[in-house]
């Protein structure tokens, strides 16, 4: 058994549902956040009853995040793990899409997650490592014009973890971005390529693959690098 302990923002449904399995499944303590109920993750927390904690957060508002780190300040993590993200209307250009729509989006799959590493980085252990979910969208060099208001905001996050590292770059700890591929969830939709499970155990594999590996990198589910 593992003693290693995992904080997963975001862990509600799909992806992030599929993660705090995954880490429990392999030995960690798993703190999972949800925004509103979810009998899955209740059903999870009944699999694991002392693997898995489960905390009420949204990430989008800071004053509940801060909640979060203010109760979690004892724990040292092995793996902070922020999935959160929302797509909307992913169909649309940037004169068809509603602002707030978009506004959403930069902030639950940009600002909120970088929030969120801003706050709890100093609870990682010294070899440990942060990973936000990006997408193969949020390459400006790879992008085919597929889903682009959701992939400027996945942009946007690779931006800001970058610069977030320019002031970081003396510490121990991996940064690192995650592509998991495209997914057959609520968000990938029916015509995704990927089962979950073609995805994240890939994804937690080459996590702990980077665990003593101190940089940041843009990475999908494979450990290979991806053009920024």
């Amino acid at each position: 058994m593992s003693h290693k302990t995992c904080l997963i923002l975001g862990a509600s449904r799909g992806l992030g549902l599929a993660l705090a399995e995954e880490y429990c499944a392999r030995g960690y303590h798993v703190i999972a956040t949800y925004r509103s109920d979810c009998a899955p993750l209740e059903n999870l927390k009944i699999c694991y009853p002392r693997q898995l904690t489960l905390e009420h957060v949204d990430i989008a508002d800071l004053a509940s995040v801060r909640a979060l780190q203010g109760r979690l300040a004892a724990y040292r993590l092995n793996t902070l793990f922020i999935n959160a993200g929302i797509c909307k209307a992913n169909e649309l250009n940037t004169l068809q899409v509603d602002e707030q729509d978009f506004v959403d989006m930069l902030l639950t799959n940009a600002l909120s997650p970088m929030r969120a590493v801003e706050l709890f980085h100093g609870n990682v252990e010294r070899n440990g490592v942060v990973a936000v979910m990006s997408s193969e969208l949020g390459s400006v060099a790879g992008n085919r014009g597929q889903w682009e208001l959701y992939s400027a905001s996945k942009a946007a996050l690779n931006m800001l973890m970058k610069t977030f590292y320019s002031r970081h770059q003396g510490d121990s700890l991996a940064y690192l971005l995650v592509a998991p591929g495209w997914v057959r969830t609520q968000m990938g939709g029916p015509g995704a390529l990927l089962e979950i499970g073609e995805s994240i155990p890939r994804v937690v594999e080459t996590v702990e693959g980077h665990a003593g590996v101190p940089g940041l990198t843009f990475t999908d589910r494979h450990g290979v690098t991806l053009p920024w």
